[in-house]
């Protein structure tokens, strides 16, 4: 059956090529899964898409990933050492600024998919990144109705002048929009409503901007390889461990080149570097526009799924015909000409196979709209509720993730981080050690561990891609439990050197929280390939850019998740006397919340491993061809009235 789904999708689009509504030159020629260039004309391989559009997209990557991480990296040592915020508050508003970057790509999948498409929604998304974040005004924030005029003529002229492209680089520069340093004993004056407006505000609507591009790039990219052509199909397998390996590359510079600047040059320069890259990766984009192959926008998933659900609920009670052909189907040719994939009935949730039969009223009228779909709306809908479970599997692992850049970092802050009597390593720094042990796995696995294993599984990605997720899971449990022992150490060191009251830096060198960062990294050439590659994979093909948004949905609730476990256990634990995370984390019990998380990554490892078993993939549209040749075989006899040979 899941053949014939494929089937479906491939005969519809080989109808359309023997139809001729592919002219000029061979069929073959022609991307056969629907791409289409920005005025909705057919498109040859030879001319668009490929390695070639994609180098553009991948450059871009390269830049944003810098720019976002650029931020991302440091932002706990900006919001602890700058604005003066407590160690959960500071840790809790950057896992809750991850998440809501991270969410909002749902909005900008939904505009995708129904109305723009993925290159105009990307594109207005990368305005608001960038125009909305230069407004030179800060009247939509009500923090600066109480500001004095002087400090807002004089942010005001400063952006007229170009001297501050965007709100965090004003935030970082102007003194009088942070607090100023603490005083020799330690004393800090915490950050006021106009500050923590202004630098909150600028990341906010990063995010926000951050929602039209993210879901829609990498989707993008993916567009550029045909699926129905083995060699594109295979470097298409391929693509999307590239595509991690150049974010790494970006985020790797941000850990180490900015960072550094930004805590030993200035927070200016370490936030004016990114934002110039962001605006050259823009530039970019742009320029290889002409290259790129697009996919028609074929109307809101949502809106889709809810008439499925809505209509299957209406005919409760109505019984589902044995014979699947009796359910309501448009014809091929309606399918070839939306340049959209048909799909053959399952008995998966038979439940919803309700919405697409055929009810008529007493007045013998068509059916309502919204009591009726097509046998395709419905399967699409189940690829989609058939992912649910394993989404939501992901929540914790991306929770796990969370704490690279917020309480790994902290940690690393403690500690003695010189390297020779000049240079000191920037805590956030550790990071990159993260990135370039995924730089190293994703090219060891891509280059040799896949085809070493294709041998013997057969399968052109090496391992399934839930097996390669669930590797990323297990080595995340063990990087939690490394991070725990390795923490009770620091402890225990900080106890034998008195330093648990004071809470002052400890001898021990910063380097022994390196197996933590190597052991994520590692995870994460995983994990975080395997979930962004399943959930496209997965996705039906009118619903890419809602898979994309799925995949990055898991990060969102994840970090939010982080704030409101870290909020939680700390709550919990203050009232039974000492709580495990504080501002000193010296007097901490941190070793005990690692253990916590652990014991949580298992649990849901465990979860994980039970959903996957019994997971079905959706059959690739290549997988079936020689069934789709038939099926076209026989659409041309029946119009033709001939018999099958």
């Amino acid at each position: 059956m899941a053949a014939q789904e494929a089937a479906g999708a491939t005969t519809g689009s080989c109808l359309a090529m023997e139809k001729g509504e592919l002219p000029g030159a061979e069929a073959e020629e022609y991307a056969q899964d629907g791409s289409v260039d920005l005025r909705g004309n057919p498109v040859l391989r030879s001319k668009r898409g490929g390695w070639t559009a994609c180098s553009f997209i991948v450059v871009y990557e390269l830049f944003e990933r810098m720019a976002y991480y650029g931020i991302a990296s440091n932002l706990i040592i900006y919001l602890t050492d700058k604005l003066h915020q407590g160690t959960v508050e500071a840790s809790n508003n950057v896992t809750n600024w991850s998440g809501t970057v991270f969410l909002t790509p749902l909005i900008g999948a939904y505009v995708a998919d129904a109305y723009l498409g993925r290159y105009w929604t990307f594109v207005v998304g990368s305005a608001i990144y960038v125009v909305v974040r230069s407004i030179p005004c800060f009247r939509p924030f009500p923090y600066f109705a109480t500001a004095p005029r002087s400090l807002l003529t004089t942010a005001t002229r400063l952006v007229y002048a170009g001297k501050g492209m965007v709100l965090l680089v004003l935030a970082v520069s102007l003194p009088a929009l942070k607090p100023p340093p603490c005083d020799g004993g330690g004393v800090c004056t915490k950050a006021s409503a106009l500050q923590l407006g202004v630098y909150f505000g600028g990341l906010y609507i990063l995010a926000f901007g951050n929602g039209g591009t993210k879901p829609n790039i990498s989707t993008i990219g993916a567009d550029q390889f045909d699926e129905f052509d083995p060699r594109e199909k295979m470097h298409k397998l391929s693509f999307f461990n590239w595509w991690m390996f150049t974010i790494f590359l970006g985020i790797l510079f941000s850990s180490t080149v900015l960072v550094y600047l930004q805590d030993n040059v200035s927070w200016s320069i370490g936030y004016g570097i990114p934002t110039l890259g962001l605006m050259v990766s823009i530039a970019i984009f742009l320029v290889g526009t002409k290259l790129y192959r697009h996919k028609v926008p074929l109307g809101s998933p949502f809106t889709s799924m809810g008439k499925v659900l809505a209509a299957a609920l209406w005919k409760w009670s109505v019984p589902v015909p044995a014979d699947a052909k009796e359910l309501h189907e448009l014809d091929l040719e309606e399918y070839a000409r939306k340049r959209k994939f048909r799909m053959d009935s399952t008995n998966a949730m038979r439940f919803l196979n309700k919405a697409a039969v055929v009810v008529k009223d007493n007045g013998g009228g068509s059916p309502a709209k919204w009591s009726l779909c097509t046998v395709t709306q419905v399967e699409e809908t189940k690829q989609i509720l058939k992912l649910v479970p394993l989404l939501v599997t992901m929540f914790v692992p991306c929770a796990l993730i969370a704490q690279t850049n917020t309480l790994f970092v902290k940690q690393g802050a403690t500690m003695n981080r010189h390297m020779g009597p000049h240079f000191q390593i920037p805590p956030a720094s550790l990071g990159a050690f993260v990135t370039l042990s995924m730089l190293i796995a994703v090219v060891v696995y891509d280059r040799f561990v896949v085809k070493a294993v294709r041998r013997y599984t057969k399968n052109p990605r090496g391992i399934t891609l839930l097996k390669r997720i669930g590797t990323g899971l297990f080595l995340q449990v063990v990087t939690m439990a490394t991070a725990s022992v390795t923490e009770s150490r620091r402890l225990a060191y900080a106890r034998s050197h008195g330093l648990d009251k004071t809470g002052g830096q400890l001898p021990l060198t910063i380097f022994v929280l390196l197996p933590q960062f190597v052991l994520m990294g590692l995870a994460d050439s995983f994990q975080a390939v395997g979930t962004i590659e399943f959930f496209y994979d997965q996705a039906p093909e009118s619903m890419k850019s809602l898979g994309t948004a799925m995949s990055l949905m898991s990060y969102g609730i994840g970090n939010i998740l982080s704030s409101f476990l870290l909020s939680t256990v700390t709550d919990i634990t203050h009232q039974r006397g000492h709580a495990w995370v504080t501002n000193n984390l010296n007097a901490s019990n941190l070793d005990y919340y690692y253990a916590f998380l652990t014991v949580l990554g298992a649990i849901n490892f465990l979860a994980f491993i039970v959903l996957s078993v019994r997971y079905r993939y959706k059959a690739e549209s290549t997988d079936a061809i020689d069934i789709a040749m038939v099926g076209l075989e026989a659409e041309k006899a029946k119009l033709q009235g001939e018999p099958l040979g």
